[in-house]
């Protein structure tokens, strides 16, 4: 005897469902932004002279890269405390995506900025400017261009990846999913909706990301 699907008893829960989206995209845009920064900055660290400050940061890249990000999540929310640093989950969720898309984020620009020609920087010092300008005015702008595909599918992975917070009771996409089913039982069709949705938000972002890209740096 086969299940009978029944979608209409999903209805009254769509607020919530729509209530979780919004929080999901809410902190997809603030890790996505953050993070790429983070990964400028990095970047141009790591692509400068060695220092202290550059090794450090890329001890922190291969933690990051190399460590699953639900530990990383659970260490800031469980064991930050232990050091005196306690955070709301909303906060401790922020901060976990900010850091990292940071390090991933880091090493493809870095990506970029390695095959830029040396004469870019030459010309910059031709032109008076510092290496600081040289950097955000000749050099980021097409090293970003090149790899901006590839950043693009590292911030759309964060965003997905964003569903492992709701092991933290942050009341994003699926921890309203998990909630609708605890009290529906019908999981085939709230975990169906909340597919679709994340794969209508994953296309929706990678569409917008991509014209950003096509407006700003002429990339492809």
């Amino acid at each position: 005897m086969t299940e009978q699907l029944d979608f209409s008893a999903l209805l009254p829960y769509w607020p919530q469902l729509l209530a979780g989206l919004w929080v999901t995209i809410q902190l997809t845009v603030m890790a996505t932004i953050g993070g790429v920064a983070l990964g400028i900055f990095g970047a141009a660290l790591r692509s400068g002279r060695p220092s202290v400050l550059s090794r450090l940061w890329g001890c922190y890249v291969e933690l990051i890269r190399n460590t699953p990000f639900v530990v990383q999540l659970f260490f800031i929310v469980f064991g930050l405390p232990n050091l005196g640093l306690k955070l709301t989950a909303g906060e401790a969720a922020l901060l976990a995506m900010l850091i990292n898309l940071g390090a991933y984020s880091t090493e493809i620009i870095r990506a970029g900025i390695q095959v830029t020609p040396k004469g870019q920087w030459e010309a910059g010092r031709v032109l008076g400017l510092t290496r600081s300008q040289t950097f955000l005015r000749v050099v980021l702008p097409p090293a970003l261009k090149r790899i901006y595909p590839a950043l693009v599918s590292q911030c759309i992975i964060v965003m997905l990846g964003s569903s492992v917070v709701s092991q933290v009771s942050y009341e994003e996409l699926t921890f309203a999913a998990n909630l609708i089913q605890s009290r529906t039982f019908l999981s085939f069709e709230v975990y169906l909706a909340t597919t679709l949705v994340y794969l209508a938000l994953s296309i929706t972002m990678r569409q917008l990301l991509l014209m950003a890209g096509r407006k700003w740096l002429g990339a492809q």
